[in-house]
């Protein structure tokens, strides 16, 4: 057993699926000290790679999979349908790969690994942008889009969105046919929130959240470096990451976490 079996699969597949479980079954980060998101998601995704490849045969004749699935079996935890009315299910949904067509894949995998057939609430992080361009309503459109299907089909409740400043809040607001709920601000460049963001989002009744993520949670590079870390001697640049999904489960009558994970999707780009 090693990492030899697992680098053989991941150098024939062409799709990676990633699934942490639910992180408050794993007891090694339990002792840990709150890390930033992005060391969180660096380290959850090493482990869970890690322990995956532990466990894969060396045998290289074993199946061929396109789509990989990555798990710590252990930590798997989905929802008791009798304690569904008493949870909240949020979700927010990073787009590494700058693809809208990804939000749907995202939201199905996300439901079935919770065992859950919609969640309450999605929040999107805006999709990379070239550097030099502004974040625009017509780049989001598409996005946003996707998330209106969504709810129109019963998979989500409500939809969010994050780091929109008063003007693009309030463009996304009026051309959209389902309104976003929420609006996620970063403290780290904002200590108050903008007066006219708090005003706008007041007379809308959109709910301001704050949040604490980096403008790119997990970037190609950094997903790479993981990669190889984790499974030695492999081609991780061949390896691109599509999207990053973060889910919370939480008791609403007393507020508190029962359940938190990431679940990821790359691509394999061979040459």
């Amino acid at each position: 057993m090693g990492t030899d079996g697992a680098r053989a699969l991941l150098e024939r597949a062409g799709n990676l699926t990633l699934q942490t479980g639910n992180l408050l079954n794993w007891g090694c980060l339990r002792k840990k000290c709150p890390a930033t998101p992005g060391e969180e998601v660096r380290d959850c995704i090493q482990k869970t790679l890690t322990e995956w490849s532990s466990k894969i045969g060396q045998d290289l004749n074993q199946e061929i999979l396109e789509v990989l699935e990555c798990t710590v079996a252990q930590a798997i935890e989905k929802i008791n349908p009798e304690e569904r009315d008493e949870l909240k299910v949020s979700a927010k949904l990073f787009i590494v790969g700058s693809n809208s067509s990804s939000i749907r894949g995202a939201v199905d995998l996300a439901c079935s690994a919770l065992g859950v057939a919609q969640l309450d609430s999605v929040i999107i992080a805006p999709p990379p942008i070239e550097d030099g361009t502004g974040l625009s309503l017509e780049y989001l459109q598409p996005y946003w889009q996707e998330l209106e299907h969504l709810v129109q089909n019963k998979k989500i409740v409500a939809i969010g969105t994050s780091d929109l400043d008063k003007t693009l809040l309030e463009q996304l607001y009026l051309w959209a046919q389902v309104k976003p709920s929420s609006n996620q601000v970063n403290l780290a460049s904002c200590c108050v929130m903008p007066p006219d963001l708090t005003a706008f989002a007041k007379q809308f009744d959109v709910q301001l959240l704050t949040h604490n993520d980096p403008k790119e949670l997990l970037c190609e590079a950094s997903f790479q470096e993981v990669l190889q870390e984790s499974i030695q001697n492999m081609k991780a640049h061949e390896w691109i990451p599509l999207w990053l999904l973060r889910y919370s489960v939480i008791v609403k009558s007393r507020g508190i976490i029962k359940s938190k994970g990431y679940i990821m999707q790359a691509k394999r780009n061979a040459s």
